[in-house]
């Protein structure tokens, strides 16, 4: 069976922190909503046909809100 996220079409955006030639991550929000409530992702440096990541909404929400507190800053 073939779902409603499947079948959508992803509107894929690179953050505008990433001016570094292609060598990026991006990323389709418009899918986060319901009814699909997931946001893929994938690596657009080597090849933007290869395979695509799809993560829960709510998943990738509390990944971004850790991203903002500095969570994962190594430093």
């Amino acid at each position: 069976m073939t779902t409603k996220a499947e079948t959508a079409t992803p509107r894929w955006f690179t953050s505008s922190y990433s001016d570094n030639g292609g060598a990026c991550v991006e990323v389709a929000t418009n899918l986060a909503a319901a009814p699909h409530g997931i946001v893929p992702v994938r690596d657009s440096k080597n090849d933007t046909t290869g395979p695509v990541l799809t993560i829960p909404a709510a998943a990738f929400t509390s990944f971004l809100t850790g991203v903002r507190a500095g969570e994962f800053d190594t430093a």
